[in-house]
């Protein structure tokens, strides 16, 4: 069985689809129906720069996602290939969740470009600049980072935000108690703790306004039935139905992204091949995740195009 996963925010860089562009009029065909969507000149910022502003959350969701979808649709047109033909589940990271649903058809490609763009500005507005930290405690595992969190909040916030893989767990709160637990990490036999360059503190209770904004943003664009089910950020488990579907985005925003044990709820439904369309950093957790032999293949240009449908 075969997963089709999708990047989250990170993954963002300048550069990122203009080879595919050059290459494939499918994929120009997918960026400019994102332009139109949004009204801005988001390809050219994500060809040209500057790196600062494709950085901004509200330009890298729709950027990161119209970067997968590209490359999924040049597989699906030029190589005539269907995704429910090819794969039985899909998945993502954070917003990438966005991107699964678009690719299995929930949500159209201007739908979900402007969804994008709506939670990427709540997501920034939620919180003050310098009121919010997320870190990365490297070599730590859930249940330690947890208790590492517990013990730093005093009284604020401070959660695991993001359990990544069995090495990577990344929590999110007020700046203090991030900073806080930053400093414990050594008395909890964790590796290391690494403040990231965010601008917010995502998926934490203090995203609670944006969850609000996402509550209301879907009821006005409800998704449909995916065409094959995704596996949600927030329950690690396969879901087909709309509704449900849209109340687990809502709570994806507050909520945690659990990757790793989504990876491993796709390995026991029987999923031995992941295919990470528009980046390469899931593929290293999916590994790290795996509890048997599973098979990765990351997929970004024309070349990683072809090579996958020879093997599909």
């Amino acid at each position: 069985m075969r997963a089709f996963i999708f990047p989250g925010q990170g993954s963002q860089a300048v550069g990122m689809g203009k080879a595919l562009a050059d290459a494939s009029p499918v994929a120009r065909e997918v960026f400019q129906e994102v332009d139109d969507a949004l009204g801005q000149k988001l390809f050219q910022l994500m060809s040209e720069g500057p790196v600062e502003e494709l950085t901004l959350t509200e330009n890298a969701q729709p950027a990161i996602m119209a970067n997968a979808i590209a490359t999924l649709r040049v597989l699906e047109k030029e190589g005539g290939v269907t995704l429910s033909a090819k794969a039985d589940y899909v998945a993502g990271h954070s917003l990438g969740e966005y991107s699964a649903l678009c690719a299995a058809g929930a949500f159209d490609l201007a739908t979900t470009a402007r969804l994008l763009k709506t939670r990427g500005q709540a997501m920034q507005a939620a919180v003050p600049v310098g009121i919010g930290a997320m870190a990365a405690l490297l070599g730590a595992d859930i249940e330690t980072a947890q208790k590492l969190a517990d013990a730093a909040a005093e009284g604020e916030v401070c959660t695991v935000a993001n359990d990544n893989d069995p090495s990577q767990v990344v929590i999110s709160g007020h700046k203090g108690a991030v900073e806080r637990a930053v400093a414990l990490v050594k008395d909890y036999g964790i590796k290391r703790g690494v403040l990231l360059p965010v601008s917010a503190p995502f998926h934490c209770a203090l995203m609670q306004p944006a969850a609000d904004a996402m509550a209301e943003a879907l009821g006005a664009n409800s998704p449909a039935a995916p065409l094959i089910p995704v596996v949600a950020n927030v329950t690690a488990s396969p879901v087909s139905d709309a509704a449900a579907i849209r109340d687990l985005l809502v709570q994806q925003i507050t909520g945690r992204v659990r990757w790793r044990e989504s990876v491993g709820a796709m390995e026991d439904i029987g999923v031995t091949h992941f295919v990470e369309f528009g980046g390469k950093v899931l593929s290293p957790m999916v590994k790290r995740s795996a509890s048997g032999e599973v098979e990765t293949t990351s997929v970004i240009s024309m070349d990683d195009i072809e090579a996958l449908l020879k093997a599909l």
